[in-house]
């Protein structure tokens, strides 16, 4: 049995499925603001290609067209954490340009974009933000995905000059 988190093989996409109050909200939010390409859909779901991902949207119509999820938060690097979250771990070009959309579209930030882990070997730019359902949204980039993504400190491997 292949060991889950040891793999020589490309990364392939992953699959991840969010409740929603409003499929058209969504569509709005996910294609309009995100800029996702959407997929197949019926009138209870949708897919998005979330950069290259399947991102799905689900109706939930028990919480109502004013309904919101909560989030429980925890404390990281001095900012309260929205759990649950998912989000994609960009390239550092990828990040920027999608905070400037973010912010040019007026999107509510829980998290502002900022650098954490400052120095150490986890450094990374992150953003965290909610769709209108309040589904918690992380997207992250590091200089060097490959040697800093689940480095440590003290791994050789994480030591990445600075741009």
């Amino acid at each position: 049995m292949q060991n889950p988190s040891r793999s020589d093989a490309p990364l392939t996409p992953f699959h991840i499925a969010v409740q929603v109050r409003d499929i058209a909200e969504a569509r709005r939010f996910y294609k309009d603001i995100l800029g996702c390409a959407e997929g197949r859909s019926d009138s209870h779901w949708v897919d998005f290609n979330l950069y290259g991902h399947q991102f799905v949207c689900h109706l939930n119509p028990n919480l109502g067209r004013a309904g919101r999820l909560s989030s429980h938060y925890n404390p990281v690097d001095g900012h309260g954490v929205p759990v649950p979250h998912c989000g994609v771990v960009l390239r550092m070009p990828q990040w920027a340009e999608l905070a400037a959309r973010l912010k040019g579209r007026g999107v509510e930030f829980v998290i502002e974009p900022h650098t954490r882990f400052k120095g150490q070997a986890g450094e990374q730019s992150t953003m965290f933000f909610l769709d209108p359902t309040g589904n918690a949204l992380e997207f992250k980039a590091f200089r060097d995905i490959e040697a800093q993504l689940f480095a440590v400190d003290g791994d050789a491997q994480a030591s990445v000059p600075p741009p």
